[in-house]
């Protein structure tokens, strides 16, 4: 099979870009997987502007379609998984709304590639928000939790 590097390098190129982990593209008999390692990094606050107010109920149902502005706190997820809340199904959930933290400490698990990955707290505080449910399938850079 003769690689075309090229392509390699254009797709590399692609994932950087796009903040994608991994593509794969197939010509006929040819396959070609690209992936990269996305290590867990702390985003840098972003100021994001105020909600605005609700609005009138006959509007309601253009302002769920719009995307929410992620909260300036959010532990955001470092890559595009599953995210479970607990250890394992039945166990109690490693953090809950009101509950104090300590920097370093677990705050959830994301599946990516059947590598059980935990997010953990980068400062010490209390929950305020938990953004997602047990098992729903998160993009890279998603806010997860909200500490305060």
């Amino acid at each position: 099979m003769n690689i075309d590097s090229k392509l390699v390098r254009e797709l590399a190129k692609l994932l950087a870009d796009t903040g994608l982990s991994e593509i794969e593209v197939e010509d006929g008999d040819r396959k070609i997987r690209v992936a990269r390692q996305i290590s867990a990094v702390a985003a840098a606050p972003v100021a994001v502007a105020a909600p605005a107010p609700a609005a009138a109920p006959v509007a309601a149902p253009a302002a769920e379609a719009a995307p929410k502005a992620a909260p300036i706190d959010a532990v955001k997820s470092p890559m595009v998984g599953t995210v479970y809340l607990s250890a394992e199904p039945g166990a109690a959930e490693f953090v809950s709304i009101g509950k104090t933290v300590k920097a370093g400490e677990t705050l959830l698990i994301v599946e990516a590639m059947k590598v059980m990955n935990p997010i953990t707290a980068p400062k010490a505080g209390t929950i305020q928000q938990i953004l997602v449910e047990n098992g729903q399938p998160v993009e890279f850079d998603q806010p997860l939790v909200v500490i305060g």
